[in-house]
C-alpha cells in the first residue's frame, strides 16, 4: 500500500489502516461486515497488534464500530447517521469556503482534486482532497480540525449513496462550477453553489438509505 505519491506508509500499523479503510471505501468489506483480527492479520500478513490499534482509529474516526459483545464491524449508513453529518457540513462547509475565498486562498489543491476514475476509493479519495482544499484556507484552525474529524465517515456516507445511484458524474460537474467561482473570488456564488451541492446529495441520501440501521 502506497499514497500517490509512492511513498511507503510511515509503519506497520499505518499500512494496517490504509488497507482497512480502502477496503472499505471499495466495498471490499461491506457495511455491517464483521472485522475479524485473525482474518486481517491474516488478509495482510501481520501480526494481529497492528490490526487492533488500527481498528481502535478507524472506531474514532467513524468508519468502524465496535461492540463488547459482536466485536468490531464496518459501520452501516443510515439515514439518522448522513442526516446529521451532513447537517454539520452545511453548518461549517459553505462558510470556510465563503472565509478562504475573501482571504484570497489558493485553489491549486483543489484543482488537482478534480480526478475521473472508475475506482471507488480513487474517487473518494480524490472527492476528499477537493472538499478540504475548499475550506483548508479559511484561517481558521478549528474549523479545518472539526472538518477534518468528519472526513472520513463523509466518504463512507458518499460511497453508500454512489452505490444506490452512481451520480459522480453531474457531482464532477458541480466541484468545477464551485471551483470556477472560488477562484474568479466570487464568494457569494461559491457557497451557494457548494451549499446546494451538499444539500443535494444530502437530501436524496436521507430520503433513499434505511431510518434505523439494527
Amino acid at each position: 500500500m502506497y499514497d500517490q505519491a509512492g511513498t511507503p506508509p510511515a509503519s506497520r500499523t499505518d499500512f494496517v489502516l490504509e488497507s482497512i479503510k480502502e477496503a472499505i471505501l471499495n466495498g471490499e468489506l461491506k457495511p455491517g461486515q464483521a472485522l475479524v483480527e485473525t482474518d486481517l492479520a491474516a488478509w495482510l500478513t501481520v501480526s494481529k497488534t497492528p490490526v487492533r490499534e488500527a481498528l481502535k482509529t478507524l472506531v474514532g474516526s467513524g468508519l468502524v464500530v465496535m461492540s463488547p459483545y459482536k466485536g468490531a464491524a464496518v459501520r452501516t449508513v443510515d439515514a439518522a447517521m448522513a442526516a446529521a453529518l451532513y447537517d454539520v457540513r452545511l453548518l461549517l462547509e459553505p462558510e470556510a469556503l465563503r472565509r478562504a475565498v475573501e482571504l484570497g486562498a489558493s485553489f491549486d489543491e483543489a484543482a488537482l482534486a478534480l480526478e475521473d476514475t472508475d475506482d471507488l476509493a480513487r474517487r473518494s479519495l480524490a472527492n476528499r482532497r477537493f472538499h478540504r482544499a475548499l475550506y483548508a484556507g479559511c484561517g481558521n484552525p478549528l474549523m479545518v480540525e472539526i472538518l477534518d474529524g468528519l472526513r472520513d465517515q463523509a466518504a463512507l456516507v458518499t460511497v453508500a449513496g454512489w452505490g444506490l445511484h452512481p451520480t459522480w458524474e453531474a457531482e464532477a460537474a458541480e466541484h468545477r462550477a464551485i471551483l470556477a467561482a472560488a477562484t474568479d473570488r466570487d464568494a457569494g456564488l461559491a457557497t451557494e453553489l457548494l451549499r446546494r451541492h451538499i444539500r443535494t446529495f444530502a437530501d436524496r441520501l436521507t430520503e433513499e438509505l434505511p431510518d434505523v440501521v439494527r
